[in-house]
């Protein structure tokens, strides 16, 4: 086991979107990065955007719903490091269905990634968070870890679990050198919508219909959120809205918390709003 000096972070997903603007956001600060992605392509893309003198990168091919791939790459982490000062559960794919047409399969892949994913993720690399003088668990839930909408049975209830996930490794890790902060971004202009699978009549649009009406709505930048995501881990906190949508629904919630659909029965209408 190699004594680190630098801090180090992991984040998966990183081949774009937030993940990829958190590995710049962490680059700059001279932080050591693992980077894990499923695309090969893309996560060698974001590594030639980074510069290479202000901190080490490595990178492993990843799926984040296969329980093997996560804790492969947890060992050769652990075996190269005494700590881990960041996790970033960040990976994240979207599912658009009316769930009386959703199929099980495509249900279950989302589940794997969006939630179990983070559990594999944060288990095995646990102990290295715990090693940390400040360690910092961050996990990515959503806006729709705050709201049900329809057609998103499968990411909300993905979201929540990791709400839920986070919340109670809060209260366990209270007073402890290891924060837990849960990430609620409203709409984000990534590629989420671009790659979502679906069924039923969400599946009538193409995939670049859905992904131009998301961008349309998501007016928040990846670099934003990373910028976001980063002070509110480095100040401890316990939970970070990203975006005006993150706050209005945080506040209609409070107001509204039986009878939100009322405001939010569009939603959910096409596949352009996922959060």
């Amino acid at each position: 086991m190699i004594e680190t000096t630098r801090q180090t972070a992991a984040i998966t997903g990183a081949g774009d979107g937030i993940g990829r603007a958190l590995a710049l956001n962490l680059n700059e600060r001279g932080v050591n990065l693992y980077l894990c992605d499923i695309n090969q392509d893309r996560l060698a893309e974001t590594v030639s955007m980074l510069d290479a003198t202000k901190s080490s990168v490595s990178t492993a091919l990843v799926d984040c719903g296969n329980r093997d791939d996560i804790e492969a790459w947890a060992a050769t982490i652990t075996a190269e490091n005494d700590r881990l000062d960041f996790l970033f559960n960040n990976a994240g794919v979207a599912y658009g269905a009316e769930f009386r047409d959703a199929s099980l399969e495509n249900f279950e892949w989302l589940m794997n990634i969006n939630y179990w994913g983070v559990v594999w993720c944060t288990k095995a690399l646990l102990p290295l968070l715990e090693a940390s003088p400040s360690g910092h668990l961050v996990n990515i839930s959503s806006i729709f870890g705050m709201v049900g909408i329809a057609t998103q049975t499968a990411y909300n209830s993905a979201k929540f679990a990791v709400r839920g996930f986070t919340e109670s490794l809060q209260a366990e890790y209270r007073g402890t050198s290891l924060t837990v902060t849960c990430v609620h971004p409203g709409g984000i202009a990534t590629n989420i919508a671009l790659r979502a699978r679906t069924d039923g009549e969400a599946s009538e649009t193409t995939a670049e219909e859905r992904d131009e009406s998301f961008k349309q709505v998501a007016r928040t930048s990846p670099t934003k959120a990373a910028q976001v995501i980063m002070k509110g881990t480095l100040a401890g906190r316990r939970r970070v809205l990203i975006g005006w949508d993150a706050w209005f629904m945080h506040t209609i919630t409070k107001f509204m918390p039986t009878s939100y659909h009322a405001i939010t029965s569009r939603w959910g209408s096409k596949d352009d709003d996922i959060g």
